[in-house]
């Protein structure tokens, strides 16, 4: 793995570059850019799934998402989806001026928000060969169930405070510990294990620091990451949701992907007796994700 830096407009990507086994820089590989969840950094499920797909053969691309993590731009620990996928677009201008890497070979994959946001850069980005997603979400139907109209009145009024001289409201994204979930009265599966994931030393990671940029809402509410799917999303698509489904949403979405697509060729996978964050870096639910993703890749790429 090597520390890389790619540009967002004027500020600094910050990403990890895996590389195969045997690795010889005179020859060409297929490269796969990796796209984190909300929330989430480079360290975290993108890297993991990064990490393996290296090891079949590939070339792969983690990196946090501007204003968040090791990268650059302002305000921090802005979610803004257009510019979430265009991170994505930027990362494969940095791959494709690599010389080991053959341009005609570049595909994508994503998890959670980051299977949203780079099926949303395929829609439009025909560099991208091919498309996977891991319990990918669409963020505009994740968001828009709860309050929308309540939290976008909500973003405008501080969005006044702000201009007007208020400090930046940042908030959690989940509860930092179950205690303070349970004491709130949220019990829903999903997010109890996204506390486990993000907030313990199973997933943790200290640039993953849990802050959501309030004024973010109104962007996650608006974005509909699978707009014009159903005509313009033609490449290759494998959509790996599992069985045990959440309150996050990701086994509706992976239908809903599913179905609008374009593609003619596209599979689902549902991996059985998996939840949400079971795919985000269990061994045998991602196993059973990587055994789809490789041979997805190697026959599309």
């Amino acid at each position: 793995m090597q520390r890389v830096s790619f540009k967002n407009r004027t500020w600094d990507v910050a990403g990890h570059l895996y590389f195969p086994e045997n690795f010889d820089e005179t020859k060409q590989y297929p490269a796969i850019v990796c796209v984190h969840p909300g929330s989430s950094v480079k360290e975290q499920t993108a890297g993991l799934y990064a990490s393996q797909l290296a090891k079949n053969g590939f070339i792969t691309l983690a990196f946090d998402a501007s204003f968040q993590g090791e990268s650059g731009g302002e305000p921090r620990f802005l979610e803004d989806p257009t510019t979430r996928v265009e991170d994505i677009r930027c990362a494969i201008d940095y791959i494709t001026t690599l010389s080991f890497v053959d341009n005609e070979r570049i595909g994508a994959m994503g998890v959670c928000a980051g299977g949203g946001y780079a099926a949303n850069a395929a829609i439009s980005e025909k560099r991208i060969k091919a498309i996977g997603t891991v319990i990918g979400t669409n963020t505009s139907r994740a968001f828009r169930e709860a309050n929308p109209i309540e939290i976008l009145n909500a973003v405008a009024q501080q969005r006044t405070a702000e201009a007007n001289g208020a400090e930046k409201l940042i908030n959690n994204w989940i509860p930092n510990s179950t205690e303070e979930a349970q004491l709130l009265g949220l019990h829903e599966m999903d997010l109890l294990e996204a506390i486990d994931y993000y907030r313990t030393p199973r997933g943790q990671h200290p640039n993953s620091c849990n802050k959501l940029l309030f004024t973010s809402m109104s962007n996650l509410i608006m974005f509909d990451a699978f707009h014009l799917a159903e005509y313009f999303l033609t490449q290759p698509l494998l959509v790996i949701i599992g069985d045990k489904v959440g309150g996050f949403g990701s086994y509706r979405d992976g239908f809903d992907l599913y179905n609008k697509a374009a593609s003619t060729n596209k599979k689902i996978h549902i991996v059985q007796g998996a939840s949400h964050y079971d795919l985000y870096d269990q061994p045998q639910a991602t196993q059973n994700a990587l055994e789809q993703l490789v041979p997805f890749f190697q026959e599309n790429l």
